[in-house]
């Protein structure tokens, strides 16, 4: 659940007034019975001006008491998942049929100016719904009539209605696009209109960043895989948003927020992200995701064959970022440590690009791994850790020229050949550079492929529950020999 937000403090401004008094000298100029001489006229103040005080709305959300519908809704699915706290697409209510009304109990008699919804399947289908108000559940009154949802939303969905007072609220749900369920995974009742700007939609267009060159995950799962829920291109590039895990920015940024605890791309990984996997295919389902196919990339020292078959030769990809939050507690090595972005092959990783910053720093630090994929006595592949700024190490001091949080940055990733460059850009200061030669990591071979990853990608699944990591972009541009739509 969302936190109660303050807007805005009231705000008054001065009283402006005018007292100006300019006396005017009249001569007598002679003729009839008058006599010459002086007087002094007032002239007459203008009225004060009054700047009124404008109003701000200072948001509440409301305690729900209670919720009921028809008693028609199955047992699994009741009113009283809707207020439960648990956003999970499980506990929902859910009821079938045209102007089945699921009622809300503030307990009192409360201003309503907005509601907050998940709707079930909220990125898959627009529900139909109207909302009214009442006070006594005699007599309502209709603040918002044959309304619909987005439909591109898996997170909650701010929905203004008209103003009133009252106890109770109705929203009264008239099917769907698909069919005639209603189905609200979680509800809130706000005081205010536009009651917290988390729930800004992602702006496609606003932002530096194509998002049809992409799918996304999110520690979700509305398809009850068992994994988390992947948004695939054309999906996200339509405006999809998540207001917990995946939304625009006040200054125009896309926010990846992710917990430490959720749902997984794969039973495989230990770990949960919110997370952009590169899709050359731009939205043609026909191409598989895996393979040396026009959906992926290959090394300029790939084989001919392998070329002519990639989407693309070598990489570009350029990112411009603020790490906004990290986490505090947890297992040493884990702490405050996130990675932003990726080269991922077949089933290894040529590059990690790490974040951290320690509890008792003020600054983090930057640093990459890079998976070889030849294996050590053990069998294991060798990795190589690369420091860029600071120290990668459990209780490293402050770094004296270290990234703060919600400090914006750049980094550059770049694949010439066999030749990894990473280089990070900040205003103001000389840019830092790290090469590695990948010759012999065994990445040009017939069959590996290649994809960037961009996002929050959380290795904390030890620290308290309510920890996050949480990053905004403002620019990812990859580019690629050969890959038309980069050119």
């Amino acid at each position: 659940m969302f936190s109660q937000q303050v807007l805005t403090n009231r705000s008054y401004l001065p009283l402006l007034t005018s007292s100006l008094f300019v006396p005017l000298l009249l001569t007598g100029c002679g003729g009839g019975g008058s006599s010459g001489g002086t007087s002094s006229v007032e002239t007459p103040s203008p009225p004060a001006v009054e700047t009124p005080v404008v109003e701000v709305c200072t948001n509440e959300m409301h305690t729900l008491v209670g919720a009921s519908d028809d008693g028609s809704s199955a047992t699994a699915f009741s009113p009283a998942n809707a207020i439960d706290g648990n956003t999970a697409s499980i506990s929902r209510w859910s009821n079938d049929g045209v102007n089945k009304t699921l009622t809300l109990d503030l307990g009192a008699s409360k201003t309503v100016g907005a509601l907050a919804i998940k709707w079930f399947k909220g990125a898959e289908r627009i529900a139909s719904f109207s909302v009214e108000t009442s006070d006594d559940q005699n007599t309502w009154t209709s603040v918002l009539t044959q309304a619909e949802s987005k439909g591109n939303q898996s997170g909650f969905e701010l929905v203004n209605v008209d103003a009133s007072q009252a106890r109770y609220v109705n929203i009264v749900g008239l099917g769907n696009s698909d069919n005639t369920n209603n189905g609200i995974v979680e509800v809130q009742v706000h005081s205010c209109e536009d009651a917290t700007g988390i729930y800004t939609d992602v702006l496609p267009n606003e932002v530096g960043i194509e998002l049809v060159d992409w799918y996304l995950s999110v520690p979700t799962d509305e398809d009850d895989s068992g994994t988390s829920d992947s948004i695939y291109e054309t999906e996200l590039a339509s405006g999809y948003s998540n207001s917990e895990f995946f939304y625009a920015s006040d200054d125009n940024g896309i926010v990846m927020r992710s917990p430490s605890y959720g749902f997984k791309t794969s039973t495989n990984t230990n770990y949960v992200r919110v997370e952009l996997r590169e899709m050359l295919r731009r939205g043609d389902r026909s191409i598989s995701t895996q393979g040396v196919n026009k959906n992926n990339w290959v090394f300029g020292s790939a084989s001919d064959e392998g070329q002519q078959a990639a989407g693309g030769v070598d990489g570009d990809l350029r990112v411009t970022l603020a790490v906004n939050n990290v986490t505090t507690t947890g297992e040493n090595y884990q702490i405050g440590r996130l990675v932003i972005g990726q080269i991922h092959a077949n089933d290894d990783e040529p590059i990690r690009l790490y974040y951290r910053k320690l509890p008792g720093n003020e600054l983090g630090s930057l640093y990459f791994a890079h998976e070889s994929r030849v294996e050590d006595a053990e069998g294991d592949n060798i990795e190589t850790y690369v420091e860029l700024i600071g120290s990668r190490s459990n209780s490293a001091s402050n770094p004296s020229d270290g990234i703060a949080l919600d400090e914006k940055f750049s980094y550059h990733i770049n694949v010439n050949v066999n030749l990894l460059t990473v280089t990070i850009s900040r205003e103001g200061k000389p840019d830092i550079a790290a090469h590695y030669d990948m010759s012999e990591s065994k990445y040009d071979e017939d069959g590996q492929y290649h994809y960037f990853k961009v996002g929050v990608y959380h290795l904390n699944n030890s620290s308290e529950p309510d920890e996050f990591a949480q990053a905004t972009f403002y620019e990812i541009k990859n580019s690629h020999t050969g890959y038309a739509q980069s050119e």
